[in-house]
């Protein structure tokens, strides 16, 4: 009974989890899940941020509970945790994917609702 109750407990934290990474990506229009010491974070928060973008950049490892994150992030079918980009409040992938929408063209299309208005 116990193994049970274990179990439960696990599943509806790694729910939350799961919950709280979709409700960061919902209610902003872009989303990094990064980690500070990640250099290919970096690099993509870079290339946000010249494309005229400021994602809502969340450094996994300073939250408490960025290890539970991190396997949420897994779980949704992150191929790597970080970076984990979120466009719309949908994933878009990490560095790989990123990079291969800039290349192709497609990525500024997908940004142009968030980027930085001039005045």
């Amino acid at each position: 009974m116990e193994k049970d109750s274990i179990a439960r407990f696990v599943t509806t934290f790694k729910n939350t989890q799961m919950e709280k990474v979709s409700k960061m990506a919902a209610e902003n229009g872009v989303v990094i899940f990064s980690k500070s010491t990640c250099c290919l974070c970096y690099a993509v928060n870079i290339l946000f941020n010249d494309l005229g973008v400021h994602p809502l950049v969340h450094e996994i490892d300073q939250d408490p509970e960025g290890r539970e994150m991190e396997k949420a992030l897994l779980g949704m079918g992150c191929q790597s945790p970080v970076p984990a980009v979120f466009i719309g409040g949908k994933l878009m992938g990490s560095t790989n994917e990123v990079m291969s929408l800039h290349l192709s063209g497609s990525l500024v299309p997908l940004l142009r609702p968030y980027q930085a208005q001039s005045s």
